[in-house]
């Protein structure tokens, strides 16, 4: 097959792994990228330890993309965690599984990896080009804005990664949504996922309990019940175990206007060992010598039971022991999307064809972020956008020979 000339936009992991795909099929590949280096979020993700994948049963893994799943189901198995696993040790970056699960680098960061892949792709030939921003379409091709000024260029396939709309300062800013809105590309509204949440505290409980972390609880929401720890922000509650829960409180608040977590203080003890205990207290004892020895609890739990319950509650032992079992916490709002570690929405996965080609835009195809599918952290986001990456590589491939 003669040579073509290939463009990919954006250059995370999904542009990355189709170019390397795509250069060794002999096409003439080239990334640009509007940020002055590669891989900039990847490199962020991986500041304090890279969760690459998950080391979970695989049906299970599978199964954690939502109403998305069946459709990136022959993505994720043409690159399964495992595959991922072996492509990062061909780059000299062995792994470990963490007590958790999740996969990580022995080397426990993102910025040795990303060196030995990005110099893999120009030993192949892949032509890399920063400071390029893609400015849209005109008649004869890609307009980018270069650091020479603009420019147009031409190609025989396009791969579009350009990421969601989560932490714009590293280039997933959600730019090219009108241009290609005004292709008639179908796309469903970003939302912030793996969020922190507001909440209504008090000036009293904030300024005291403000980054403190809230350990060894469990909590509930209509995406199940986690085991795990949060913090206590200024604004409301942060962390991964809030994170578990972020699509499904998202998805309520829009819903029904309002929305609560349901945290067990005390996982170990039951409601009748709690209400048992707690009514032998000393009913002149002070709220905090109460539950200190009646349900084991201090500091920032005490005090979460105090800012949340109604004094009522507080003196009532069947009460309380049952909010010990199952406080509610109202969050208000998602915190900014700016903020969010991804995102949910973008272009809807029904405007794709099984080759990752939009059904309006002949010859563009899309990967990575910037489709609408999300996933908790734990690796997850990570080994979809290579799988997809990939997978859009071998539709370019498949529909350049097929032409």
């Amino acid at each position: 097959m003669t040579a073509k000339q290939i463009v990919i936009i954006g250059g995370g992991p999904a542009g990355l792994m189709a170019a390397e795909v795509l250069s060794l099929s002999g096409h003439a590949v080239t990334v640009y990228d509007a940020m002055p280096t590669f891989g900039r979020k990847f490199l962020l993700a991986g500041k304090s330890g890279l969760n690459i994948t998950h080391s979970e049963d695989y049906a299970r893994f599978a199964n954690r993309f939502g109403a998305a799943s069946d459709r990136l189901r022959p993505a994720l198995d043409a690159f399964a965690p495992a595959d991922l696993r072996a492509w990062a040790s061909s780059l000299g970056t062995e792994t470990f599984v963490g007590t958790s699960g999740r996969v990580f680098p022995k080397v426990m960061k993102a910025s040795p990896l990303l060196r030995a892949w990005l110099g893999r792709l120009v030993a192949q030939g892949v032509t890399l080009l920063p400071r390029h921003r893609w400015m849209g379409f005109d008649a004869s091709g890609l307009v980018f804005e270069t650091p020479n000024g603009r420019t147009v260029i031409h190609s025989d396939a396009t791969l579009l990664a350009l990421g969601g709309a989560s932490w714009p300062r590293l280039g997933s800013d959600g730019g090219w949504v009108a241009l290609l809105a005004n292709k008639g590309v179908d796309m469903a509204a970003f939302q912030p996922a793996n969020c922190g949440f507001d909440v209504a505290w008090s000036d009293v409980f904030k300024n005291r309990f403000a980054g403190a972390p809230l350990k060894a609880v469990t909590t509930t929401s209509d995406a199940g019940t986690f085991p795990g720890e949060f913090v206590i922000s200024s604004h409301g509650i942060e962390g991964s175990l809030v994170y578990a829960h972020a699509a499904a409180l998202r998805d309520r608040l829009n819903r029904d206007g309002g929305a609560t977590l349901s945290v067990d203080l005390a996982p170990g003890r039951s409601i009748e060992r709690l209400a048992r205990d707690l009514s032998r207290q000393d009913r002149k004892a002070s709220l905090s010598n109460r539950l200190r020895k009646g349900a084991g609890l201090e500091g920032v739990k005490s005090a979460l039971l105090r800012e949340l319950l109604p004094e009522t509650a507080l003196t009532d032992p069947e009460r309380l022991a049952r909010s010990i079992k199952a406080l509610p916490i109202p969050v208000l709002r998602p915190r900014p999307i700016a903020e969010a570690i991804s995102s949910a929405g973008g272009i809807r996965l029904n405007d794709l064809d099984d080759r990752y080609m939009l059904k309006s835009l002949p010859g563009i195809f899309a990967a990575g972020e910037m489709l609408d599918w999300e996933a908790p952290t734990g690796g997850y986001l990570l080994t979809a956008c290579f799988a997809t990456g990939r997978a859009a590589a071998r539709g370019i491939i498949e529909w350049l020979q097929a032409r």
